[in-house]
């Protein structure tokens, strides 16, 4: 199918053609007629898929048709971080290029006294994270009474930054009578009961498995020790063919970290994060795009709305808590429809995390061969496969994962010296960098 074929007005065919764009992804196929009748709709498709011209398109082509010019917001979406937001307010920039609507883009970070000053100038649309929507809307800038279109995107990441009582109080604030779409890239329970709040009688559009990865995807896992983790990483990113890597942390201090040791050994690299200024995020993100840096080290969180073109390789450097999220880091690769390569480095105590992730997307993801290969790590089970509780039993103020069952039973091994009750003393010990931050969110 062409764009051509699906009934939109001419001004955003106009813009479609000026961006090259030529034929609907399926998402896009399937959710664009069904918002064009006024149906709510619930969509689920993974990240990379095209959601957001899924949304935006048809909800242009609505607006323009009604023929009103108010001045007050007649459509509000909801992102969860600050780089979504931004990315949704480009795409609308872009295919409504013709269509002259008033946009504004919402979110924390940075002061708010332009944002005060844009929706004093009057807009159509409102891109926002809750956290700061709601700060306006209670010291009284922002007015949502003529809000006619509601569009909540990335609703698991929502939930799991711990949006949904901002999002509960925002949609409190709407018009009953609105159209609203709800776009998620995994369907929980709990993302189920958010959209039964707000849809009426919705549609279901749906253009792959739940939590299924994206296909074009070439999957690995290195099983090694934590120890063994920042040379690995450099064995694997060195080469010249790979021209731009997406790291993965659980933390932020981690992700700095590793940025850090990867400029040490001559590789550019920077981090974002939920602690970094926007300004600073904007700038990592020019720089990885324009491939001044070659490696970008991220959290989930910040991660959410990187949307770029050719990157070459995500690598896991340490595995998910919530399996789900393997499926949205991944899918940073292989997008539009290209190849992509995704490598995942798990240690003894991420190996129940690799088995979840293997369990969500029903597939054993193949383990890859190399010289720092731990058979400890790829055999961990029970205590061993999982991260210890106990921080006292943490021994030597080594970094993450240091004191880790893997690492010293590996270490150990090659030590005839040490007595065999060494080794079970320090298999339950746990790092301190990974205690100090398993309960955080980031």
């Amino acid at each position: 199918m062409l764009f051509t074929e699906i009934k939109l007005i001419e001004p955003i065919q106009k813009a479609l053609v000026k961006s090259g764009y030529v034929s609907p992804t399926p998402i896009q196929e399937k959710a664009i007629p069904k918002i064009l009748e006024g149906k709510d709709v619930f969509g689920i498709a993974q990240t990379g898929t095209g959601k957001t011209a899924a949304f935006t398109l048809p909800i242009l082509q609505l607006m323009f048709n009604s023929n009103k010019r108010l001045n007050t917001p007649r459509t509000l979406i909801l992102a969860p971080t600050r780089e979504l937001a931004a990315q949704i307010g480009d795409s609308i920039r872009e295919y409504g290029s013709f269509t002259h609507f008033r946009q504004t883009v919402i979110f924390g970070g940075v002061g708010q006294g332009a944002q005060e000053q844009a929706l004093g100038r009057g807009v159509d649309i409102i891109i926002a994270t809750p956290g700061r929507l709601l700060d306006l809307i209670e010291q009284g800038h922002v007015k949502l009474q003529t809000i006619e279109f509601l569009i909540l995107d990335e609703a698991d990441r929502m939930l799991d930054m711990g949006f949904i009582t901002d999002v509960k109080k925002i949609i409190a604030k709407l018009p009953k009578k609105r159209q609203s779409l709800f776009f998620s890239a995994t369907m929980s329970k709990s993302v189920m009961e958010l959209a039964n709040t707000f849809l009426q009688n919705p549609v279901k559009v749906e253009v792959t498995p739940e939590s299924s990865t994206v296909e074009k995807i070439e999957q690995g896992v290195y099983f090694v020790d934590n120890v063994e983790k920042d040379k690995l990483l450099l064995n694997i990113i060195k080469p010249k063919k790979i021209n731009s890597v997406l790291i993965f942390t659980r933390t932020k201090h981690k992700a700095n970290k590793i940025a850090e040791f990867l400029c040490r050994n001559n590789i550019k690299a920077d981090a974002i994060h939920g602690n970094k200024s926007q300004p600073q995020r904007v700038t990592a993100l020019n720089n990885f795009k324009s491939g001044f840096i070659k490696a970008l080290v991220a959290t989930d969180i910040a991660a959410r709305g990187i949307d770029i073109d050719n990157i070459s390789l995500v690598i896991n450097y340490e595995l998910p808590i919530e399996p789900e999220s393997y499926v949205h880091r991944i899918g940073r690769t292989a997008r539009a429809g290209q190849e992509g390569i995704a490598y995942s480095l798990c240690c003894a105590e991420e190996r129940d995390y690799l088995r979840s992730i293997e369990k969500l997307i029903k597939r054993t993801i193949p383990v890859m061969e190399h010289d720092r290969h731990s058979n400890f790590a790829q055999n961990a089970f029970g205590k061993d496969a999982k991260p210890s509780k106990d921080k006292n039993k943490q021994r030597g103020g080594r970094q993450q994962g240091g004191g880790s069952a893997g690492q010293k039973h590996e270490q150990n091994k090659a030590k005839k010296s040490f007595k065999t009750n060494f080794n079970k003393n320090k298999d339950s010990s746990k790092s301190t960098e990974d205690n100090k931050h398993k309960k955080k969110s980031y």
